[in-house]
């Protein structure tokens, strides 16, 4: 990890958790923590202005080189529905695939499966979500109805043997229901965690969300507990800075505004 000058603690208002954290809690924590990175794809998304393919390219390209294992390069989705994503096959043909890098694309029914591996997509991705309500406003169906589509993506996968991630949101609370039972969702032992850098995107149908965690916001608390992420600081805040003067926009990272500061 590069070294980065940190802030103190009381100018990250996001992280001031942390504070909270005892020695004998910190051995509780994994040693170390895979981040799926989530701002090329839900980042940018619902953005209105339709955003240059190389500047998309040249995002995954920065997030890359900051040593992300994981990177969620874009959406085999409608152009009809989601236009900001229409030029899927376009952005997986031009990105640099780095060794050891995933480059997973998010695929909702099977027609999008087949679009995903014809662009070459290595991994794929399938959503789904705790509250009935959620996926009913997301997706216009039931949580059953929901993992009944994922089928015949999932028998076409494993018949090429092409990894599937399987997404399910509201794990912590649903705008929509509120609290959801942790017996519903059993979250144990859980290590693998998505962000966005600059903490870009998040639902936009959901009045009240908060919105995406930013990956520099989480990748500095991870380090100051001493969770090892393998992720570059420096290369991941100057990814946000890029893309945030593309969007004409502030950071929505607190490590990367008091970074801004000193």
């Amino acid at each position: 990890m590069a070294t980065v000058k940190k802030a103190p603690l009381w100018r990250l208002v996001g992280l001031a958790s942390l504070r909270a954290v005892s020695t004998s809690s910190v051995g509780t924590f994994p040693k170390q923590v895979k981040i799926v990175e989530v701002g090329p794809r839900d980042g940018l998304q619902n953005e209105k202005n339709i955003i240059p393919t190389p500047m998309k390219i040249k995002l995954i390209d920065m997030l890359s080189e900051a040593g992300l294992p994981v990177i969620e390069a874009t959406s085999f989705v409608s152009p009809k529905w989601v236009p900001q994503m229409a030029d899927h096959a376009e952005v997986m043909k031009g990105i640099q695939k780095f060794p050891g890098i995933s480059y997973p694309v998010l695929t909702p029914n099977f027609k999008g499966f087949q679009a995903a591996v014809a662009a070459g997509a290595k991994e794929v991705a399938v959503f789904g979500a705790a509250s009935e309500l959620f996926s009913k406003k997301n997706i216009n169906c039931s949580i059953d109805e929901s993992v009944q589509r994922f089928d015949e993506i999932l028998k076409a996968a494993r018949a090429a043997s092409i990894p599937v991630r399987g997404y399910v949101s509201c794990v912590l609370g649903c705008p929509y229901e509120g609290k959801i039972s942790p017996a519903k969702v059993a979250e144990m032992g859980v290590s693998v965690v998505d962000s966005s850098v600059a903490g870009l995107g998040g639902c936009p149908y959901a009045h009240g969300a908060s919105g995406n965690l930013a990956t520099e916001d989480l990748v500095y608390m991870l380090a100051g507990l001493g969770v090892h992420t393998g992720v570059n600081l420096q290369k991941l805040l100057e990814a946000g800075a890029f893309i945030c003067q593309a969007l004409n926009r502030r950071t929505s990272s607190k490590v990367a505004q008091a970074t801004c500061k000193l």
